[in-house]
């Protein structure tokens, strides 16, 4: 893009940005959803999640109404380039700035772009006060200058952005169909007879344990894992764990029996050793250690296992919790086709998940094109 910004003009922040106030008393009023900080997402207009008012969770602070096509800005820690459009009327912190564009001089649907961008992030963040908790105010944000287009042009370059957002939109929404159509097969399966085995049956525990200090170079804690994910390549210097921990070799499967609600299992892609709150396993000839793995991670596991998980402050499970676990496991022949139709789908994901990535980098790369 050769961008021409010879007849742009420098304007601030607080000529295109219109700080609202209105407050609201969550005792009264009929507004009934809530955003909350951990409901924005980084570097995402799109407002995915909410809470409900009278869910006990809104303290003091939470008086500020927004409207449908209000700007949120998350003004502690903006870093996290917490950014969002509203497509409902609600309610939010003080601590989140509700924004209005003043359409006399800026494109409603260009303000959120502009917010995303780095020159308004590095304002930002260099003139946020505090240091555990760093936050902005209005009158500082409002200071930032930067070139504005004239409107003809802002009419265009915002439809540009909307464009590559809604392509990411759809992408986004492939892979999550693809998603559920990947566990949809695995819980068709996990229910497609009577007659069922228990975990234990095909499960062989590991408990090879090395004291420190440790020789092997790869740890594993619970940190590396991500919810959900198959295999890390994530994982520490185990010269520097004090702790005994547990050894395992390339192709164990290790599943966190902390917390089991985060759905933490995968099947190592190299040797090391990990926190004992890992159970390892090896399996026996009945079953596949990746179709074992699809069970850890299938829906009906994560129910059975999170209904009977124990302890309130941090809950876990025991070994025998996961030997318990009833379940129909086909053939070995059956569990390769099995294995290979979902492989297809994983394919599939890969790819929708390169093109979403493309499209974010795109949609970033505009923006500081454009600002």
């Amino acid at each position: 893009m050769n961008i021409d910004k010879s007849k742009w003009t420098k304007v601030k922040f607080g000529d295109v940005a219109i700080q609202q106030k209105e407050s609201v008393d969550i005792e009264t009023t009929h507004l009934n959803r809530y955003i909350a900080g951990e409901h924005m997402d980084t570097e995402d207009i799109h407002l995915r999640k909410w809470g409900i008012v009278g869910d006990g969770y809104l303290g003091p602070a939470f008086i500020r109404k927004f409207e449908k096509g209000d700007v949120l800005y998350g003004s502690r820690r903006t870093y996290l380039k917490k950014v969002a459009v509203a497509d409902f009327d609600g309610i939010t912190a003080n601590t989140t700035f509700v924004i209005k564009a003043n359409e006399k001089i800026i494109n409603p649907k260009l303000l959120p772009f502009l917010m995303l961008s780095d020159g308004f992030t590095k304002h930002s963040i260099e003139n946020s006060k505090g240091s555990v908790n760093p936050y902005i105010n209005w009158k500082d944000i409002a200071n930032y200058e930067f070139l504005l287009p004239p409107k003809e042009e802002q009419a265009r370059l915002a439809e540009l952005l909307w464009v590559v957002d809604d392509v990411g939109e759809r992408e986004k929404e492939v892979k999550e169909r693809l998603s559920e159509l990947r566990l949809l097969i695995i819980e068709n399966h996990l229910n497609s007879s009577e007659n069922n085995m228990r975990l234990g049956d095909c499960l062989i525990v590991k408990k090879k344990k090395s004291k420190a200090p440790h020789s092997i170079e790869k740890y594993i804690g619970l940190e590396h894992i991500e919810s959900g994910v198959f295999f890390t390549d994530n994982f520490d210097n185990a010269s520097s764990v004090l702790a005994d921990s547990y050894i395992f070799n390339k192709g164990d499967l290790l599943y966190s029996k902390l917390r089991p609600y985060l759905d933490k299992a995968i099947i190592a892609s190299f040797d090391g050793i990990c926190t004992t709150e890992l159970i390892i396993y090896d399996v026996n000839a009945k079953s596949s250690k990746e179709y074992i793995l699809n069970v850890l991670h299938s829906k009906k596991f994560l129910d059975y296992i999170v209904d009977k998980s124990f302890g309130t402050k941090m809950p876990r499970v025991s070994q025998e919790l996961v030997s318990d676990f009833s379940f129909y496991l086909p053939t070995i022949e059956e569990q390769d086709d099995i294995l290979n139709e979902l492989k297809m789908i994983t394919n599939s994901i890969n790819v929708v998940s390169h093109q979403l990535n493309h499209c974010i980098t795109l949609k970033l790369v505009l923006i500081n094109k454009i600002f």
